[in-house]
């Protein structure tokens, strides 16, 4: 169950935008209707980032996790969070590198200092963002996603409007907009356009319980 208004004694997901809550929102809500927490959207990775320090030093929240983009270079989004950590008056130390299944920062026994979890996506280590995530519930078989990546990829380079790492965003959002009924991706998740059972998504569901339950 999502919390609407999340307090400072509940666990907390802090998101970089809109269409990441809603994905989540819905992504749990079909495979883990259990797990109570919050969602926020700080619109943007700049300013996730700059709330790790306030939120990890919080007393009284059981648990709080970051869901970011890895843009183009994993490494360097690694590094910056890392930085970030290194900020804070509560001493946590990150892993080199982040967990392929998503990293748990265990909670500090007898401080009221939260569990910690950064999901960087779209898997924690490949370049990408949400769509890249989004893209693997896309069932094996869908016959229009070749025609929709195909499709994107033909349009000149001159014409379009969007950046080469955004391709793959295009590609997914072509394919949304030519469904039957054509949803935003949370709600293509609710409906079961998206599916749930691959490998990726099972692996996040997995880390949202390791953060939450």
């Amino acid at each position: 169950m999502i919390i609407p208004r999340p307090g400072s004694s509940d666990p907390l997901l802090v998101v970089e935008g809109k269409d990441d809550l809603h994905v989540i929102s819905h992504l749990s809500g079909r495979a883990a209707p259990f797990l109570t927490f919050g969602i926020r959207d700080y619109e943007g990775i700049d300013n996730v980032l700059g709330s790790i320090n306030g939120h990890i030093d919080t007393p009284g929240r059981p648990a709080v996790g970051f869901v970011m983009d890895s843009d183009r270079d994993p490494n360097q989004t690694w590094d910056r969070v890392q930085g970030e950590f290194a900020k804070a008056v509560r001493a946590v130390a990150l892993p080199d590198r982040p967990d392929p299944n998503g990293t748990i920062i265990s909670e500090s026994p007898g401080t009221g200092e939260p569990r910690i979890g950064i999901w960087m996506m779209p898997d924690n280590t490949s370049p990408g963002e949400l769509e890249d995530f989004v893209a693997e519930m896309i069932p094996e078989d869908d016959r229009v996603w070749p025609l929709s990546r195909r499709y994107v990829n033909q349009i000149p380079l001159v014409e379009r409007k969007f950046a080469e790492s955004k391709t793959g965003r295009a590609q997914v959002h072509a394919w949304l907009a030519v469904q039957e009924d054509p949803r935003p991706m949370g709600l293509a998740i609710r409906t079961q356009d998206l599916q749930i059972a691959n490998l990726l998504s099972q692996t996040f569901l997995a880390w949202l319980n390791r953060l939450f339950a």
